[in-house]
């Protein structure tokens, strides 16, 4: 995994941040939705597969409201969603919903995966990445 800045690991993709402040989703040239998922978010899920999910609900902003057009938009037409992994320490204060901005953390692309949104119930997703 390549070790980046928000904006650089979008730009692997070929994808441009809204603003890269707040947003967390873009749409790459190609029609594939990139997505910065919280690394502590990762659950097992069938073999060969890496899951990330997560609740809407948990936090809010423009970040938020951008990211439930887009996934949204990706789940309807079944696009292709491209990973990048965002680690930190300071796990309780991202699911206490605290302002993300004001959180170390580092970026990671996964460009050996490519996944879809599995599932979007409510306030939940699931995304669902395999090798490529």
């Amino acid at each position: 995994m390549s070790r980046l800045g928000i904006s650089e690991a979008f730009a692997k993709y070929g994808a441009t941040l809204c603003n890269p402040q707040w947003s967390v989703s873009a749409w790459a040239p190609d029609g594939s939705l990139v997505v910065s998922l919280w690394d502590h978010h990762y659950r097992k899920g069938l073999p060969g597969t890496m899951e990330f999910t997560d609740s809407l609900g948990r936090w809010s902003g423009h970040g938020n409201v951008e990211l439930r057009k887009n996934i949204a938009r990706a789940y309807a037409a079944g696009s292709n969603v491209r990973l990048v992994i965002v680690k930190t320490d300071e796990i309780a204060s991202v699911e206490a919903g605290e302002d993300a901005r004001t959180i170390k953390k580092d970026f990671f692309i996964r460009d050996d995966l490519v996944g879809t949104v599995i599932d979007l119930e409510g306030e939940e997703y699931v995304f669902q990445f395999r090798k490529r």
